[in-house]
């Protein structure tokens, strides 16, 4: 068997010809083709869907997209592999792990809850017992649900690093700062995606009109209140990696590109277990408009077939934007959350200076974070941005984090901002200005 890489073949310059030398070599050796992923072509090359169809040896194609019958004028002997049922997924597991280290797994070790936001295909669960024990064994110690995790997260294709920007977890809930009805949502958003097999696949509450067992969320707020950091904290819990897509970079202003960006991003994101955080999202989910010209129709297509596509979509995707005014109530209802990120208050702001500034830093005996919480409306991650600027400012003078390092930082932070110095927020402070 000769195995063929549709993705490859598709930016070949000369695909024709990749074709015709794979079948003289399969022909040669008596061999048959697998082609996959059927995905990367099926969109936009079907002339090459066409081209392998018509090979005179013996050919499969492997791929999630369902068969076209315009690729051939003979319909081809179609198989569907169903996929692998979460009930049996924890066995799969256990089994191809007691193969492997013919022993049984310690009692404290449940892969059937483990594995309940992974979707793995037979051949994946193997390798992530096959991850997941030599682990363990360089580790020198006992098997452990991290082990688990990361076994099943190695088995990710590397196709969406291409597309966006992996982030490995490294913060729990306890480092989130937030009210708490929207600390409240983050945990419901969090059990959506851990229990939706129990509940669309054992319970039946699937939803119909081609929807997929996928989870949605927009989060919603300015600018550093802890949308990419509360969507971190989600994909650390359900123990999976975080996957961050830029929509602005999306947009092409060629008609039907920008659809095609999304399709590549949407067919990657299927073979990887990830949260997608779709940041920026008001450039493409913007107030669809009347139509007006060519331009205003286009639009509105592109904001439809990204609709359809996030409502098929089988895993977890955050949507996260500065103005939620400017989506369109229609996105908006078809979402299983909306949840807002407001300015931090007082009383969050003086928890975020103290956990910002951190326990090894340097502090001067006339740092007065209760001042800076109550008189400065910042949101974190200004906050973190002002506690850095101070720590550097410090180092340089070899001294402690001072009232006048913090006012200096703040000062910056408002010419990053464009924010007027105002004498009522410095108060006796204002002296510090420069």
């Amino acid at each position: 068997v000769l195995g063929l890489d549709l993705a490859r073949l598709a930016e070949d310059p000369s695909p024709a010809e990749a074709v015709s030398a794979l079948v003289r070599e399969a022909r040669l050796i008596g061999a048959g083709l697998v082609c996959a992923p059927l995905d990367a072509v099926s969109r936009e090359r079907p002339g090459l869907l066409r081209l392998l169809t018509a090979t005179p040896v013996p050919t499969v194609l492997v791929g999630r997209a369902p068969w076209d019958a315009s690729w051939s004028a003979a319909p081809p002997l179609l198989l569907h592999a169903p996929r692998v049922e979460p009930s049996a997924r924890g066995a799969l597991w256990r089994e191809a792990y007691r193969l492997r280290e013919d022993a049984s797994l310690p009692p404290t070790i449940a892969p059937d809850h483990l594995l309940a936001p992974f979707l793995l295909t037979p051949e994946q669960i193997t390798g992530a017992a096959r991850s997941a024990a030599q682990a363990a064994r360089l580790a020198g110690g006992e098997l452990t649900a991290d082990h688990v995790r990361r076994g099943a997260r190695a088995q990710n294709a590397a196709g969406l690093d291409r597309l966006a920007r992996r982030i490995e977890p490294a913060v729990t809930w306890d480092d989130l700062v937030l009210p708490p009805d929207t600390h409240t949502q983050l945990r419901e958003l969090t059990a959506r995606a851990r229990h939706r097999d129990r509940v669309l696949g054992e319970w039946g509450m699937r939803p119909g009109g081609g929807r997929g067992r996928g989870v949605s969320a927009l989060f919603a707020g300015d600018s550093g209140t802890g949308k990419t950091m509360s969507a971190e904290v989600i994909a650390a819990d359900l123990g999976l990696d975080l996957y961050t897509v830029d929509l602005a970079t999306v947009i092409d202003k060629y008609v039907g590109e920008t659809e095609k960006n999304l399709e590549r991003i949407f067919t990657e994101a299927a073979g990887v277990n990830g949260v997608l955080l779709f940041d920026e999202a008001d450039a493409i989910f913007g107030k669809r408009s009347d139509v007006k010209d060519a331009h205003d129709r286009y639009a509105n297509v592109e904001s439809a077939y990204l609709l359809q596509r996030m409502e098929s979509f089988d895993g977890l995707a955050i949507l996260a934007t500065n103005l939620r005014a400017n989506l369109d109530d229609a996105f908006t209802r078809r979402l299983d959350l909306v949840i807002d990120f407001p300015v931090p208050d007082p009383e969050q702001r003086l928890v975020l200076w103290d956990r910002c500034l951190g326990r090894t830093l340097p502090r001067g005996t006339d740092l007065d974070l209760p001042f800076c919480a109550e008189n400065f409306e910042l949101a974190g991650g200004n906050i973190r941005s002002i506690a850095v600027t101070a720590a550097y400012l410090a180092a340089d003078t070899g001294g402690a984090v001072t009232m006048e390092t913090v006012i200096h930082a703040i000062q910056r932070e408002y010419q990053k901002l464009g924010r007027l110095t105002l004498a009522s927020e410095f108060g006796p402070y204002l002296g510090l200005v420069t």
